[in-house]
């Protein structure tokens, strides 16, 4: 087995950005995908979403597909920012879509300015939870919706790793785990209504044939999605 070298968040996704793509592209993301559309609403017409950790911005995607009028996608990689506006070059049309350089615990928007604030599978690349959470509240509309999802903390207490190779050599991002605990503590001190939370488990099919994989995880859930509400 190769050795995997552990990098800090800039540093991997600088090196992985160039191949990852705009999609759901293992069975824990497409797990944790439909669990997060089954939450986003349907119909985003007239609506503002913001991305924070935009990535290759696969949810700028479905939020276009949902009919947003405006996107914005945040992100601290300049190389996945470069890779979004690839993606969605075509979209871009009438200036509906924002792409910009930030970090998630001081978020480069203004404040109660969108309808709906996505934040997927990047809170964990954070040691501290709760001030990311508050960032995203505030720029959240009073009344607005939250979406946020992380790797299970199962899954970082069973040994998992979000990894990637890259150049010949195999990488993983260092991730902190946050217990629903914290989600919840957080979550009071902050006046966060938690709506819905989802613990998607792995579908059989997405997993390829002789693919090597834990089977624990077919028997834990791999995600913690969160439907979060601003208050009044």
């Amino acid at each position: 087995m190769s050795r995997v070298e552990m990098l800090e968040p800039r540093d991997a996704y600088a090196l992985w950005a160039a191949s990852y793509p705009p999609h759901a592209h293992n069975p824990v993301m497409r797990a944790e995908e439909r669990a997060m559309l089954a939450l986003m609403p349907t119909d985003l017409h007239g609506q503002w979403m913001l991305d924070a950790g935009c990535g290759s911005g696969r949810y700028m995607l479905h939020a276009l597909n949902r009919g947003a009028a405006r996107v914005t996608g945040i992100d601290l990689s300049p190389e996945m920012l470069e890779r979004a506006d690839n993606e969605l070059g075509t979209w871009n049309r009438g200036g509906k879509i924002e792409l910009v350089q930030g970090n998630l615990e001081a978020l480069p928007a203004s404040n109660a300015s969108v309808d709906l604030t996505v934040c997927g599978l990047t809170i964990g690349h954070l040691d501290r939870l709760q001030p990311a959470l508050a960032e995203l509240r505030r720029v959240t509309r009073p009344r607005g919706t939250i979406l946020c999802s992380d790797v299970h903390p199962v899954g970082h207490a069973l040994g998992w790793l979000r990894d990637f190779k890259s150049g010949g050599g195999h990488y993983a991002v260092r991730h902190t785990p946050h217990l629903y605990c914290h989600w919840h503590a957080a979550c009071a001190a902050l006046r966060l209504e938690i709506v819905r939370v989802l613990e998607p488990m792995l579908d059989p099919a997405d997993i390829p044939i002789g693919a090597h994989f834990d089977p624990l995880a077919l028997e834990v859930p791999v995600a913690l999605v969160f439907e979060l509400r601003r208050p009044s």
